[in-house]
């Protein structure tokens, strides 16, 4: 039997280190042929021609496009594609007044419709239900409303705002601004304006108000104006405004009123019925310097 192979020196050298790893303390003679013929090879590839090295791939010539952080990539992705809520429905005004209840202070929503120039649950309802405001699912619930103001300037540029409303309990609630309304779905400016004019002002107005009305669409502004409601208190409310200047013929000089029939054209009249509503609108001119 030969001689054990005596231990090669220097461990520093990486390829000596891997031969030492592979060593048996008694070796064959084919065992020695393996181990001469991998020592040849070794020190013999480093100077081998570039056509004998054995072929590497890079992953750039592999095109695979990996992200930088993949975890986060995909959080963001999967955040992306999450649905935007969807405003709140509520099938009737009870189920909107249980799942309000959770969600507001309990002495504020106590108070609709019972303190003065308040409305109650009923008219938010209506709200939902025609599309004017829609209400977002958060504690405190926030109110989004579309609002077209009208601004009624006359020959002598004064400027025709609402003094105060009547209500259907006989209160009254101060107001002090220009024509406004709600906004329908889908309803363009101009529609919104001339529908305004047209309930607020219909009563003392003969003509058709297409005819009449005269608006000056350079004047448009859009605005967005986040506060508690008046009408519902306690309940947060963002209010985009469409303001817009508007001449409107055969108006009174002096001071006046008009009265609306509010909801007259509702659907749901069991709810419109318990609701608190517009009866009459009280108007004055001012000086457009004084607002």
């Amino acid at each position: 039997m030969s001689p054990p192979l005596p231990p090669i020196r220097n461990p520093n050298n990486p390829k000596i280190q891997l031969l030492n790893f592979h060593q048996k303390p008694n070796s064959s003679l084919p065992d020695l042929l393996f181990t001469a013929l991998s020592i040849l090879f070794l020190f013999s590839s480093s100077s081998a021609p570039s056509s004998l090295k054995p072929l590497s791939l890079s992953f750039n010539t592999l095109n695979f496009n990996f992200p930088q952080n993949p975890r986060r990539v995909f959080l963001k992705n999967s955040i992306m594609s999450q649905p935007k809520p969807d405003p709140c429905s509520f099938s009737s005004p009870n189920s909107l007044s249980n799942w309000l209840k959770s969600r507001l202070p309990s002495d504020s929503f106590a108070s609709w419709g019972i303190k003065p120039g308040t409305k109650n649950v009923h008219n938010l309802w209506l709200e939902i239900s025609e599309g004017e405001t829609s209400l977002l699912d958060s504690i405190p619930p926030v109110r989004t409303v579309n609002v077209v103001s009208v601004r009624i300037i006359d020959e002598n540029c004064r400027i025709l705002l609402e003094s105060k409303q009547e209500l259907s309990d006989g209160t009254h609630r101060e107001r002090n601004r220009p024509l406004s309304e709600k906004m329908k779905p889908d309803e363009s400016v101009e529609e919104a304006v001339l529908r305004a004019i047209s309930e607020e002002l219909g009563s003392i107005i003969d003509d058709d108000v297409s005819s009449i009305v005269k608006i000056n669409t350079g004047s448009y502004k859009k605005k967005v104006e986040e506060r508690v409601s008046l009408s519902y208190p306690g309940l947060p409310a963002c209010y985009v405004l469409h303001t817009v200047d508007a001449f409107v013929e055969g108006l009174p000089t002096e001071d006046f009123c008009t009265e609306e029939e509010e909801y007259s054209e509702c659907s749901e009249l069991g709810a419109a019925d318990k609701a608190v509503n517009v009866r009459k609108h009280f108007w004055k001119w001012v000086e457009s310097d004084s607002f």
